[in-house]
């Protein structure tokens, strides 16, 4: 099969097309046919080599944790049986024609394939923090990168849950962060003041999905960094804030957040926005684009 692989650290630049054994399913997996692939932030991390420490990588190597396709070979005791459409978290890397996963879930009949996979790592990272965060309805909470494939989710969910939201985001994007129901704020300086006069009520928490500042003015707004979380900065913690990686989340859980997510794409109810869609041999553009942090929207690389 195809696959997009890379065979030593580095820039876009190591990133090839190649013909690579297809993967096979092992007892609880299935192996899906590739639709479409989301490309995430820690996709370029792991090919520039910033994670050796945390994550082993073993050359040659095939980016992709986000998958959405097709069922075409189920192992023993898999959940889902061939020709079923899924998406989930691939075993393998989802930058292939072949990907295998073993926690997935069914795809409704009316979200698309580039809808439903911008869901898995943006719907649990979203969750996750507004769920350490502790707000609740009734709350103000100031997003930053609001316009981004997580920052778009994390607002509607807020928003969902009663919360008055609070945007950063370019002047570009700010009619499609009101459409999502926040109020948009430009980012850089002046933002305490931008904030405060969008929400003379004050703010109760933050939430930092793009790690291109504000923590400091988010510290300010707070009185505090108690209630601010960054899954983007990781120098955050000299500041007292909490980093958010999601380390060993409960597959069970987490499966059942998606399940509802895709339930809400479904009825019209959640959005993903797409960005920009790459065939493999454009996997390398994606990840720059998603390194420079000025995608508006879900990145996708489809086979």
């Amino acid at each position: 099969m195809r696959a997009v692989v890379f065979e030593e650290f580095g820039g876009p630049e190591v990133l090839t097309v190649s013909d690579v054994p297809e993967p096979q399913a092992g007892a609880g997996q299935v192996r899906i046919k590739v639709h479409a692939a989301g490309v995430n932030p820690m996709d370029w991390k792991i090919r520039r080599g910033y994670l050796v420490g945390f994550m082993d990588v073993a050359f040659p190597a095939t980016p992709g944790v986000e998958v959405a396709g097709v069922v075409d070979q189920a192992g023993e005791g898999a959940d889902f049986a061939v020709g079923d459409e899924v998406v989930g978290w691939a075993a393998t890397g989802s930058y292939a024609e072949y990907a295998v996963a073993g926690n997935v879930t069914r795809k409704p009949a009316g979200v698309s394939w580039e809808q439903a996979v911008g869901l898995p790592v943006a719907g649990e990272t979203s969750q996750r923090v507004l769920d350490l965060l502790g707000v609740k309805s009734g709350e103000t909470i100031l997003i930053h990168g609001a316009a981004g494939a997580v920052g778009s989710v994390a607002v509607q969910l807020a928003v969902a849950a009663g919360l008055t939201v609070i945007g950063t985001a370019s002047v570009g994007n700010h009619e499609f962060v009101r459409s999502l129901g926040a109020t948009p704020v430009e980012y850089g300086d002046g933002l305490v003041d931008r904030v405060r006069a969008a929400a003379p009520q004050g703010v109760d928490a933050a939430f930092d999905t793009a790690g291109k500042g504000g923590l400091k003015e988010s510290i300010e707004l707070i009185g505090g960094p108690e209630r601010i979380a960054t899954i983007a900065d990781f120098g955050a913690a000299e500041l007292g804030v909490a980093v958010s990686t999601g380390a060993d989340p409960d597959p069970v859980q987490v499966r059942a957040g998606l399940d509802a997510q895709l339930a809400a794409a479904a009825e019209g109810k959640l959005t993903v926005r797409v960005a920009e869609t790459f065939g493999l041999a454009g996997a390398g553009k994606a990840q720059d684009i998603s390194e420079d942090g000025h995608a508006q929207g879900k990145l996708i690389v489809q086979p």
